[in-house]
């Protein structure tokens, strides 16, 4: 069972584009619904979104502010309850001190890839050695063509990549999110 305070933060910058450029990324309805119900599913005490861009800031903005009226409320409570836990951030420094502040600790930071790395760490293992300690854990996804070399180097941890068929690994990361949930916090 989960002990560890779990967080997760989907980040829009630094990412690479598929030429593997470093990019900011947009903002979209369905990451922030889907990953905000499966972040609830599985007991996240925070789901951070992390852009720079005022204009992404304002599109988040107006996806949690309608989810906050009282029509949205009566139409799908589900839903409006999995967005009370979203929390908009311009950098992930600024991630790690809200956890500090909360926590009293510095978060084990992990990082997600779809790539085969030295030195990854699997899926029950991670569980197995790392949430079943009190020490706040922050999960990372990237967005676009995923993290930035910059921020993987300053995970603690990098995840195994999520393995399906033998040839195709480009899951959303809205899948993928519920996936690495599911495997990090199940009982088995």
């Amino acid at each position: 069972m989960n002990n560890a305070p779990l967080y997760l933060a989907l980040i829009h910058y630094p990412v690479y584009n598929k030429l593997g450029d470093v990019i900011t990324t947009s903002i979209t309805n369905l990451d922030v619904h889907d990953i905000s119900r499966s972040c609830l599913t599985f007991n996240v005490k925070k789901f951070f979104i992390v852009t720079p861009l005022s204009s992404q800031k304002e599109i988040l903005s107006r996806i949690i502010r309608f989810w906050n009226t009282d029509a949205a409320r009566n139409y799908n409570s589900f839903r409006s309850q999995a967005l009370d836990i979203v929390e908009q951030a311009d950098t992930l420094s600024d991630v790690v001190d809200f956890i500090k502040k909360q926590e009293s600790f510095d978060p084990v930071v992990i990082g997600t890839t779809a790539i085969e790395r030295n030195h990854q760490i699997n899926h029950g293992d991670f569980r197995k050695f790392y949430l079943a300690a009190r020490t706040p854990v922050l999960l990372l996804f990237g967005t676009g063509h995923g993290l930035s070399q910059e921020i993987l180097t300053d995970c603690d941890l990098i995840l195994k990549p999520i393995y399906g068929s033998d040839y195709y690994n480009h899951l959303s990361v809205r899948s993928a999110a519920a996936i690495i949930l599911d495997r990090l916090t199940s009982e088995k």
